[in-house]
């Protein structure tokens, strides 16, 4: 009995901590269409969005300290860290089990990433993540 109570609330606690990591809140312009399509990618790709329109998008980034270096025009926010910009939801959850990373963004709005789809044209762009100190590590490349 002890043994099965023991599971349940294991399971009951991964349940709870995944439901946590597919809640983003991501912080927008109310102008901004390419917003609406990265959190459309975002959920249909499982993540639950709370999606919170900003009139002063500089503030936000400036107490997420979202170095202005990879500024785009949209914030998220997902168990602590920041998602700036156009990344891809794969790197969404990839951020989440990073401990070394407070962040990742795809800085400026490359053509082609998620939410800039554009016909055939595709920038290459880069996924960069962000350390504690604020040094950057390329993620992935696209």
């Amino acid at each position: 009995m002890l043994r099965s109570n023991c599971l349940a609330l294991g399971l009951l606690t991964f349940t709870a901590l995944a439901q946590a990591t597919d809640t983003i809140d991501v912080y927008r312009d109310p102008h901004c269409g390419c917003c609406k399509a990265w959190i459309s990618h975002l959920q249909e790709n499982g993540f639950t969005v709370n999606d919170h329109v900003e009139p002063d998008m500089s503030a936000v980034k400036q107490r997420l300290q979202v170095p202005p270096r990879h500024a785009s025009c949209h914030t998220g926010v997902i168990a602590g860290k920041f998602v700036e910009g156009h990344v891809p939801a794969t790197h969404v959850r990839e951020l989440v089990s990073r401990s070394d990373l407070k962040g990742m963004a795809v800085p400026g709005m490359p053509a082609g990433s998620p939410g800039m789809e554009m016909g055939e044209r595709r920038d290459a762009y880069r996924v960069i993540g962000i350390d504690s100190e604020g040094k950057d590590t390329v993620v992935a490349d696209y």
